[in-house]
């Protein structure tokens, strides 16, 4: 009844006059009513958001504009518009829950001129984008996307590297008020916190075959940003980091040269009143385009991997010379398959880098493979790009003779319109291959994974690396408590935690050979529980786990997708704790900066009954030495409430399982 009421109230609140000529306002509200859109029809079409009566996005103009002169949005004329109520369960083959409720109301509003705008409000969330219902190809100029905020509120977000639109997406976040944004171009998502607590991440999804955005200050709006757009790309060469990327040479002036008949990308606000509420959201999953349906994915196995890249393939105790060698790789494949592990990935070494049908002689890669499948482990291999694309089909064939399972794909370090459908074309092809694909030097997440779901994992995130080679900071517990709120709201992300070498910030230093984390090593274990990420990393070398039993038994049992999840508490940059179901097992973890902090767990999501709690938490000494930690088991109920000590840059996490 109570849904039936508020469907009244919302085509009720569509205040423009059906078929009408004139223009008019219109409003529309999330299905629990808190939250509230207006679009006005003006000089341009304005779009405000209000929470609970209190407006927190002010009048913010959006339009997009064509080659020929003609704009969307400038001087709208409305020429119907409809309403629609949707209440229904998305049930995707992996992720953070068995299934989703996607619950909306949403408005179209079709205008003089064959264009529209799709609005939808969410009780999570507003988004829109822009459609056009007229064939042909249209060649899209720059787009207007502007978000204009009800005060001098704190934004966090992160700089590309030379304000330039070619860069890794892998910065730290830093924070300052709107009104001290500049022209330097951040990447999505970024976080705008009101100073009545309200959270709003903006970011996006639906891309396809248009290119991404970046804000940079609104010079209209003292407390406003706006989208910018990298153009179109018309010629390029090999460049940057031994040829890895391909560096634009020159560009169009315009963003997109598309087909008519099509929908644009979601324009999202996600809405929070507290913090833990951004750790547990599926607002671009539920944006994005649906499942291929003609292409089997029964085949896509999400699991974890042992990595070779990170520790340098450091090997104690064997008896022959560790490296890129047939000897390591079987090894991996033998501890993978020892302690339920579902892959290896061979990072460079195992083929020509700019030719990947030249095979490098370092390594048999076929008696690995072939290896790997006699053990139950599948292999990832890791390449470039480009050298991908120039000989795709050759490639994806090579890759399906080998039995190849995945593909780790690097250094694409751009987000327009030529690269976004390289994503598309790469996400196709090695569907049609039964490939799994986990993007490196990646833009965020942005739908792709529903549409195409073996395309695993993604990137787009300072991780564990930076520790290898950027001095002095690396990647630092601060990061590790911030990137949940912000980043992991956009989708999945390979950061490929699970350190074994763990320091405090005076013990911690930058080494490419051996390589470390800041925190402790606690902290690492919890990032396997709140991290999305159905492939996921395990960082450090086989006999650096085989050396602690206690914690390979926890890293070969934990899931990397989960039936259930709720966010219990946190604090952006500050603290978090999260708790996971898989079957019948709960695991709960908690993290926190460099300040040494308490952090309580109330057990009351569990059902009623007896629960065997496994428990690894900071050691009394890992403030010294973040090596340091404890284990220990207990018996809980929902009942229980327990206080974790934990010490900077620390941890806890926790495995439940009933009697």
């Amino acid at each position: 009844m109570r849904n039936i009421r508020l469907l009244f109230a919302f085509l009720l609140m569509l205040n423009g006059r059906l078929f009408g000529a004139g223009n008019a306002d219109f409003t529309m509200v999330s299905p629990d009513g808190k939250l509230k859109a207006t679009i006005e029809l003006k000089d341009k079409i304005y779009y405000s958001l209000a929470l609970d009566e209190i407006q927190i996005v002010v009048p913010s103009p959006i339009s997009m504009e064509l080659a020929d002169g003609i704009v969307w949005g400038k001087d709208p004329v409305a020429r119907k518009n409809k309403a629609r109520n949707v209440d229904e369960t998305l049930t995707p083959l992996y992720g953070e829950r068995r299934a989703i409720r996607d619950h909306f109301n949403e408005l179209t509003i079709t205008f003089k001129g064959n264009y529209a705008l799709i609005a939808r409000l969410y009780n999570e969330g507003f988004a829109y984008r822009f459609g056009y219902m007229k064939k042909g190809e249209i060649i899209i100029k720059d787009e207007e996307a502007t978000f204009n905020f009800g005060g001098n509120y704190r934004i966090w977000s992160s700089l590309t590297s030379g304000n330039s639109f070619e860069h890794n997406y892998e910065a730290f976040y830093n924070t300052r008020k709107l009104s001290e944004m500049s022209d330097s171009l951040a990447y999505l998502p970024v976080l705008v916190q009101t100073d009545k607590g309200v959270n709003i991440v903006i970011t996006e999804s639906g891309l396809e075959d248009y290119p991404g955005f970046h804000l940079v200050n609104n010079p209209d709006e003292r407390t406003g940003i706006k989208a910018v757009f990298p153009t179109v790309p018309t010629s390029w060469e090999p460049g940057g980091h031994m040829r890895f990327n391909l560096n634009v040479k020159e560009r169009a002036d315009y963003i997109a040269k598309t087909q008519g008949m099509r929908t644009f990308p979601w324009r999202i606000l996600k809405i929070a009143t507290e913090d833990a509420q951004l750790l547990d959201t599926d607002i671009v999953y539920k944006l994005s385009a649906p499942r291929e349906e003609h292409i089997d994915f029964s085949w896509v196995k999400p699991g974890k991997v042992a990595w070779d890249w990170w520790s340098a393939i450091n090997l104690l105790g064997v008896d022959f010379r560790s490296g890129i060698n047939t000897q390591s790789y079987k090894y991996y494949i033998d501890f993978a398959a020892e302690n339920g592990i579902e892959y290896i990935n061979l990072d460079e070494g195992w083929s020509n880098q700019y030719d990947l049908m030249e095979l490098d002689d370092q390594i048999n890669l076929k008696e690995i493979i072939d290896y790997g499948h006699e053990k139950g482990v599948g292999t990832f291999l890791w390449c470039v790009h480009w050298p991908l694309d120039e000989k795709l089909d050759e490639a994806m064939d090579q890759f399906n003779e080998l039995g190849v399972k995945g593909l780790k794909i690097d250094f694409m370090d751009r987000d327009d319109q030529v690269m976004v459908n390289y994503y598309h074309r790469i996400a196709k092809a090695a569907a049609e291959h039964q490939l799994l694909v986990n993007f490196h030097g990646a833009y965020k997440p942005s739908g792709l994974h529903r549409k195409y779901p073996n395309v695993i994992n993604r990137e787009g995130v300072r991780g564990l690396e930076y520790n290898k080679f950027s001095k002095p900071f690396g990647t630092t517990p601060e990061h590790a408590v911030t990137i949940p709120f912000i980043r992991m709201v956009a989708g999945p992300m390979d950061y490929t935690p699970g350190a074994m070498t763990n320091a405090q910030k005076a013990n911690f230093a930058v080494s490419f050979e051996r390589p470390m984390s800041q925190g402790t090593r606690c902290q690492q274990l919890a990032m396997f529980v709140v991290y999305d990420a159905p492939l996921q990393m395990l960082a450090d070398a086989p006999t650096s786990y085989e050396a602690e039993p206690a914690i390979l038994e926890f890293l070969g049992e934990v899931p990397t997708t989960w039936d259930e999840t709720i966010a219990l508490d946190g604090k952006v940059g500050d603290y978090l704790i999260m708790a996971r179901k898989s079957g019948e097992t709960w695991y709960v973890a908690g993290m926190t900066d460099w300040d040494e902090r308490a952090l309580s767990v109330d057990f009351s999501f569990l059902k009623k009954g007896k629960y065997k709690a496994r428990i690894f938490q900071d050691g009394i000494n890992a403030d010294r030495i973040g090596n340091d930690y404890a284990k220990l088991e207990k018996t809980i109920d929902s009942n229980a409430r327990q206080e974790f000590k934990l010490a900077p840059g620390g941890g806890f996490v926790i495995k439940i399982k009933p009697f």
